[in-house]
């Protein structure tokens, strides 16, 4: 126990550890509160559409309780991806892609995708959170904190001295480790319970599993830096060698798979879905209408009922019309859906063998943010864009009036990211990553 009181009075001395560890702290600070203020604008946007969305209705009912099929032209409907509040710690698809779509009955696909204005350098940085801290600036830490663990000893001279007094010069090193080990792991300690604080919310198994893999993480590097150290080699050697593998795993090894998953996938169908939808739509205006209606019939064969209107402008005819901007650009769909999850797959067990990939994508998995997430969603909203259809169709096709629908039962829905946690899954990729790491360091031990 004295040792290691020495080894940590040792490591603290120094100004360079200390302005390290102050500056992480306060870099994952800064992280849990810019999450935290992306999360608060988010419900700031909620709690508006809530008001809104009920003075939307009335104002548009005022205008045009006559045409119900005009005012369901303009007429905005609510669907909310509620974030989960685990978001303040990995942002992912939520910085890109807005929790709240405003959608009318029109054709789909045409707003499936719309987003909020925001300034594109803003999108390009990207927000920083405790997930960025912690995979792409505690590894730094890591090498600052152990790149000398061995070659300070041998470039002071007190090497020799360490291996005539110390029974194990083995022990001697892991001991040192286990010291800045300890350090690091305090730091991530107050940093979650300064995100419990922010989050101000109860603990759930989420965040206990996003510390937990973090805590592995981190000695996944310490596995790392032990392999480095056991050359002997100076500490300028060990120093450029752990940069080295630190740019190769966070920056070069990501940006290659990305390129090599975007080159293996690649989706046209993006560009020929928003074509096939546009014309799908537009080119129904000098299509004969009886055709038109027709296909829509073969959609939805419940409304034949009401026949096959032609003559002059009718809401059937138009809404048909919009119809069929989805259900012509259906194949195109599909195919960029099966491709989008083909990418993810793809990227998913590439990362198993890649920690850091790994745990930036676990992260967002328990946060609710990843893209498979992203998916379901959209997917989700289809499905409420559907069923605004089948409750206003009849109503427009018999021209009823606005003021006969009772527009309160209308309030923004909500969608529930479904998060599925695998432990096993979940911790394998660090846990093997390690064991190897320590199994190709055992030959080298022999050097010390």
């Amino acid at each position: 126990m004295r040792l290691y009181k020495l080894f940590l009075q040792q490591c603290i001395r120094s100004k360079e550890v200390w302005i390290s560890l102050v500056l992480i702290t306060v870099l994952g600070i800064i992280g849990i509160i810019i999450g935290n203020k992306h999360l608060e604008r988010q419900q700031d946007a909620i709690a508006e559409v809530k008001t809104y969305q009920e003075q939307h209705f009335d104002r548009q009912v005022s205008l045009h309780n006559d045409d119900l099929g005009l005012l369901l032209y303009y007429a905005n409907f609510a669907y909310i991806n509620n974030l989960n509040p685990l978001a303040v710690l990995s942002i992912g698809q939520s910085d890109v892609h807005p929790t709240v779509k405003r959608i009318t009955i029109k054709t789909f696909e045409a707003q499936k995708y719309d987003t909020d204005l925001v300034n594109p350098m803003n999108l390009q940085s990207g927000n920083l959170d405790l997930s960025f801290v912690i995979i792409y600036l505690f590894p730094l830490l890591v090498i600052v904190l152990t790149f000398n663990v061995v070659s300070e000893e041998t470039e002071t001279g007190t090497w020799r001295l360490v291996a005539i007094q110390s029974k194990s010069k083995l022990r001697f090193i892991i001991s040192k480790l286990l010291v800045r080990m300890m350090l690091l792991y305090v730091v991530l300690i107050f940093l979650f319970f300064i995100a419990k604080l922010v989050l101000n919310s109860s603990l759930d198994i989420h965040f206990f599993w996003m510390f937990g893999l973090s805590v592995l993480y981190i000695f996944f590097w310490f596995t790392i830096s032990f392999f480095v150290i056991s050359f002997k080699k100076p500490s300028g050697f060990n120093a450029l060698l752990l940069l080295s593998v630190w740019l190769v795993l966070i920056i070069l090894l990501p940006a290659g798979i990305n390129a090599y998953v975007t080159s293996k996938y690649p989706i046209p169908e993006a560009l020929s879905t928003a074509i096939a939808q546009r014309d799908g739509y537009h080119v129904k205006w000098d299509t004969d209408k009886r055709a038109t209606i027709e296909k829509f019939y073969q959609h939805y064969p419940q409304f034949k009922k009401y026949g096959y209107p032609t003559v002059g402008f009718n809401w059937l005819w138009y809404y048909a019309m919009q119809q069929m901007g989805d259900d012509d650009s259906k194949k195109q769909r599909d195919a960029f859906n099966e491709k989008i999850k083909l990418r993810e797959h793809t990227s998913s067990q590439i990362a198993s063998v890649i920690p850091n990939m790994h745990l930036q994508l676990t992260f967002n998995q328990l946060a609710g943010t990843s893209m498979s997430q992203q998916m379901e969603y959209l997917n989700a909203t289809n499905a409420f864009h559907e069923k605004l259809r089948l409750f206003f169709y009849p109503k427009i096709f018999e021209s009823q009036h606005a003021d006969t629908i009772n527009w309160n039962q209308f309030i923004p829905e909500y969608y529930k990211t479904k998060t599925t946690l695998e432990p096993i899954k979940g911790i394998a990729p660090l846990i093997l990553a390690s064991i190897i790491m320590i199994i190709i360091s055992i030959p080298m031990t022999k050097r010390l």
